[in-house]
């Protein structure tokens, strides 16, 4: 056994520790918690609107673009997976497109059952285990996903806020603590991914300190870090393998090239889905980039939101930032568009976790 299928290994149990971390009395907390939410908001509707005003809204809305809106969904989801797919090809050129739509959808499941989307990455590296995978093949895989996804957000973002300025500056000045909140987490992540990517050491020098005094805290029994040396362990593996992406995007520029397309389709696609409810009931006076503005700015304010899906705070959110252009149907849009973004998800999702026929892909050997 050489050196690196000795690593591989060491991570193939770090992984299956991680699965088990996502373990089925989370998923349970994670599935009420969402049900919640959907019952919660449902009640809201029918305290807050008239039953015959909603009935009405149901009746007269435009099923054509709950069609493109749906369509839109799909979209996202293939470009998501093209994004992935491509650099998975690469590596191991047996791949298959359906499986490629497989782990996406898994990641999809887990990324709205768990806070910050953390579940989605390990349940998609568990995943790709099945089919012979190596675990620091997919970790690099998802890292460079990851990292391209973004960087065309980021890109979107920004030419969304020069092209858009006016608008967005009022959206700004209305919500400025969130928003600052908002921009300086991206910023920050962004910042992060181009350091870990081109600068490993001082990463390591920020993050070992910062570990071990984490793992000093105690609450009662409870301690957020066990074994401080592990974790810093494991993640300056995590760092140099991420840091291996960087130089993998520099030789394969056509590669991250392709990646930045599927991206930037997923992005539009995704914000698109918000100006197809706009549509649904009717609504008018408002154009798409201003609805893409509006959506931008939500992204960010969710982006600081602690809870399965962003639950909660992506519903405030969107009535915040959309009510005063959706006006009356406000609430019902809330609703499908959670529908469109959240529950879908979750519940096509979960059909892809049921077991197929599993095909042992063979890893491309020369580098």
């Amino acid at each position: 056994m050489n050196k690196e299928e000795i690593i591989d290994n060491s991570s193939e149990k770090q992984e299956k520790k991680e699965v088990k971390k996502t373990s089925k009395k989370v998923i349970v907390i994670s599935v009420l918690f969402i049900i919640a939410i959907f019952v919660g908001t449902f009640a809201y509707m029918m305290n807050t609107d008239d039953v015959d005003n909603l009935g009405e809204l149901l009746r007269t809305a435009d099923y054509k673009w709950v069609f493109i809106g749906i369509v839109c969904l799909i979209m996202m989801w293939l470009a998501e997976t093209v994004n992935m797919h491509i650099p998975l090809k690469r590596i191991y050129p047996t791949q298959k497109f359906t499986n490629s739509i497989k782990i996406t959808m898994i990641g999809q499941l887990f990324n709205n059952l768990t806070p910050f989307s953390t579940g989605g990455q390990v349940m998609q590296v568990y995943e790709m285990g099945k089919s012979g995978k190596r675990t620091s093949d997919t970790l690099s895989i998802l890292s460079m996903k990851f990292l391209v996804q973004q960087i065309t957000m980021m890109i979107f973002t920004v030419g969304v806020l020069i092209t858009q300025f006016t608008h967005f500056q009022d959206l700004f000045s209305q919500y400025l603590v969130i928003g600052i909140i908002g921009v300086s987490i991206n910023i920050l992540l962004l910042t992060f991914l181009v350091l870990a990517g081109t600068n490993k050491e001082f990463i390591m020098k920020i993050a070992r300190p910062i570990i071990r005094f984490v793992a000093k805290i105690r609450i009662g029994k409870f301690r957020f870090i066990k074994e401080p040396e592990e974790k810093i362990e494991n993640f300056e593996k995590s760092v140099e393998n991420y840091n291996e992406q960087f130089k993998i995007m520099h030789k394969h520029k056509a590669m991250v090239a392709k990646m930045a397309v599927a991206g930037f389709v997923q992005a539009i696609t995704y914000y698109a889905i918000t100006f197809a409810v706009y549509k649904t009931f009717g609504n008018s006076g408002s154009n798409f980039w201003e609805i893409v503005t509006r959506q931008t700015f939500l992204v960010l304010l969710v982006s600081v939101v602690p809870t399965p899906g962003a639950g909660l705070g992506a519903e405030g959110g969107f009535w915040l930032i959309f009510e005063p252009i959706f006006k009356d149907t406000t609430n019902l849009s809330i609703l499908f568009w959670r529908i469109y973004t959240f529950y879908l998800p979750i519940l096509i999702g979960a059909l892809f976790m049921i077991p197929t026929k599993r095909l042992i892909t063979k890893r491309f050997q020369k580098e």
